[in-house]
């Protein structure tokens, strides 16, 4: 059965709607960023650059890095856009853009999203990196999904009854990464933990200017919060959207950040471009260890 244009939006060109691509535009290696400018941060490093082109803030260019084929694109902020990237990736390497229909055999991407981020932990400082063993989705998005196969309701019902959420809220939901894709990028260096993904940078995040919150402890339970020795090591806005979307379509996917923040003192990196530029590096050279 032939997807409806109304569904699968393609531009005049052939295109992918939001994204501007064709299927031979994109590796099976995908990197995400957040900001259109990291882009340049990431491929700038290549031995060469085969194709480029943006539209709106998702900006993409692939290359080779040591013989290595990668894309590298830009997500902008938040769990919505990741919806919109994850989706069209998906769809230009496993539905015939022709067609319309979905492909027999399918092909599995895998994403790596270097990231910004805050810590929660005291004792992850600013200027370190990292890895996400699981994302928190705490935006709803996922819920858009049929979820069963990819939650984990034993960490779920604990953080629901630690944090005493809010039945007006859409469930939290826990997916864990792409392991064999996280044992490529782990090293001494590296921190580990859950990463808690909300859907806006100010009230979802804890942060009062003007508006009061519903929930002004929320962020004091995140922080506490513990489960099998598994604790919420830092708080974003795209993780568990990556996480989720690429498990539920057979993708693999790890997030790398880069701790520019400590809300649990207050601190902020006095030089984030560099930790974004170091981990940048090292995520490249264990990709093509």
């Amino acid at each position: 059965m032939s997807l409806e244009s109304s569904e699968l939006i393609l531009n005049p060109d052939g295109s992918v709607y939001h994204l501007n691509l064709k299927p031979e535009n994109i590796a099976t290696n995908i990197i995400l960023v957040g900001d259109q400018d990291r882009v340049d941060k990431v491929t700038k490093h290549f031995d060469t650059i085969e194709f480029t082109t943006q539209k709106r803030e998702f900006k993409t260019t692939t290359g080779s890095y040591k013989n290595k084929r990668f894309s590298v694109i830009s997500t902008g902020i938040g769990p919505d856009n990741i919806d919109i990237v994850l989706n069209e990736l998906d769809a230009l390497v496993n539905i015939d853009l022709s067609s319309r229909k979905i492909k027999e055999n399918l092909t599995q991407l895998s994403f790596v999203r270097i990231g910004t981020s805050g810590s929660l932990q005291a004792d992850i400082p600013v200027d370190s990196f990292v890895l996400s063993t699981h994302g928190l989705d705490m935006t709803g998005l996922l819920h858009s999904y049929q979820i069963e196969s990819i939650s984990n309701l034993e960490i779920e019902n604990a953080f629901v009854k630690h944090t005493n959420w809010s039945e007006k809220k859409a469930a939290p939901i826990i997916v864990s990464n792409s392991q064999e894709l996280a044992n490529s990028l782990k090293s001494k260096i590296v921190y580990q933990g859950i990463t808690a993904t909300a859907g806006g940078f100010y009230g979802p995040q804890g942060r009062v200017l003007r508006l009061a919150l519903a929930d002004a402890s929320l962020n004091q339970k995140i922080d506490s919060f513990s489960f099998e020795g598994k604790r919420i090591t830092n708080l974003e806005m795209e993780t568990s959207a990556i996480y989720g979307l690429a498990k539920l379509q057979g993708h693999r996917a790890v997030s790398m950040n880069a701790i520019i923040a400590n809300r649990a003192n207050g601190t902020f990196s006095k030089n984030p471009s560099k930790v974004v530029a170091e981990l940048i590096l090292y995520t490249l050279e264990k990709l093509t260890a």
